[in-house]
Parts: structure tokens; sequence; C-alpha cells
């Protein structure tokens, strides 16, 4: 099934993407300080603080995805820029040592971070029970999958589900996500080969012919 209720158009994403690219690296502006965590929230489980940015920075699980965001002034984008989604990876999931080996090509690295970006806001009920592919910030597509019990990005599961920010969704997801790492759309089933025709009834033996009487 497509996930047509998932909107956005490649025009729209041109828009983030030369958003991001344009910005300089300049010294960036620090992050306003966040708030604190709500209260009584359940233990391990993101909540939201405030903007995209200063969810992730307050939340401490993030602290390497926050760290390349920085590294190529997207975190800029994800405080400022409204109506996004981000797909954002664990410290588990994005551990330093992979940093470090991407953040010798920022470029790289920048369109990376982009792949996580959609710019709709697209919440689980979008993605439940639909399956397809939708563009992201970098130009390329993420698939989404709704079609089993586990949500899916691309070959990630989503553990955490429509974190609300400010101005965004934050799904939490449980691995770096792989570009063209599933199909945008699955093979047609082979089609039900024809059931042979049943075999017609054997003739029956020719009956051999009756003596005439002396």
């Amino acid at each position: 099934m497509k996930i047509d209720r998932l909107l956005t158009a490649a025009a729209a994403v041109s828009l983030i993407a030369g958003a991001a690219l344009a910005q300089t690296p300049a010294a960036q502006t620090p992050a306003p300080a966040a708030a604190p965590a709500a209260a009584g929230a359940p233990s391990g489980k993101l909540v939201p603080n405030g903007t995209l940015a200063t969810t992730l920075r307050a939340s401490g699980q993030f602290n390497t995805f926050v760290k390349a965001l920085d590294a190529v002034n997207l975190a800029t984008l994800l405080q400022n820029s409204p109506g996004l989604t981000v797909f954002a990876p664990t410290d588990a999931a994005f551990p330093q040592s992979k940093l470090d080996a991407m953040v010798g090509d920022k470029t790289a690295l920048q369109k990376t971070l982009l792949h996580y970006i959609i710019n709709a806001k697209v919440d689980s009920t979008k993605i439940k029970g639909a399956r397809g592919p939708l563009p992201t910030g970098a130009g390329d597509i993420i698939v989404l999958d709704g079609s089993a019990d586990v949500l899916k990005a691309d070959n990630a599961n989503i553990i955490q589900a429509d974190v609300m920010a400010s101005n965004g969704i934050i799904h939490v997801i449980d691995a770096l996500l792989v570009p063209g790492s599933v199909p945008a759309t699955l093979p047609e089933p082979p089609a039900a080969e024809a059931a042979p025709a049943p075999a017609a009834p054997a003739a029956p033996p020719p009956k051999a012919p009756a003596r005439k009487k002396k």
C-alpha cells in the first residue's frame, strides 16, 4: 500500500536542503537553555522540551546525533524551522566512533543527516497500515513502513513515536538509517498457476462382436 497520506512535494524538500546548505560555518549561536524535563516522565523516554533541537539536547540520550547536527550547522534548522519530522538515533545507535569517522567530510555528513529530516509533520497515524517512500531533506527518499506491528524507517525500528516538540515531531530510532536499504515498493506476488484441467475419463474398451448362433 502506498503512503498517499504522507503528502510533501519534492519542491518543498529542496527548500529545507537549501536552507541547511546556506548556513555558514560561522560561530554558532548558543541554543536556548532547555527547560527541565517534565516531572514524572517515564525513565528512558524522550519527552517534549521546547523545539526539536532543545528536546534532543536536553534528553541526554542523543548526544552524538546532536554533536553531528552542530558540526554541520543543522541544529539551528531544528531550532527555528517549523513543521519538520526528525528520525533521531540514540547514542547506542550512533556511537561517537561512527561520528569521528564521518566528520572529516562535512558536506557528506550534512547530506547524511538531512536524510533523517522530512519537511512535513508525519505522525504515526500516517504511517500505520501503510508503506511507501517520502522525500527527505537530502533530496533522496526514506521508506516508512507501518504494515507490521513495529513501525520502521528504512532499516531502523521506530522505538518511540510521536514526540511532539513545538516545531515538529521526533521519532526515536534504534539504528542509523541506510538509504536504499529496503525497496521503495514491494515486488508483486507471483501469479497463481492455473490448476491443471482434470483428465478425461478413459474410454471403455470396445466390446467383442457377438457370435452368431448355429
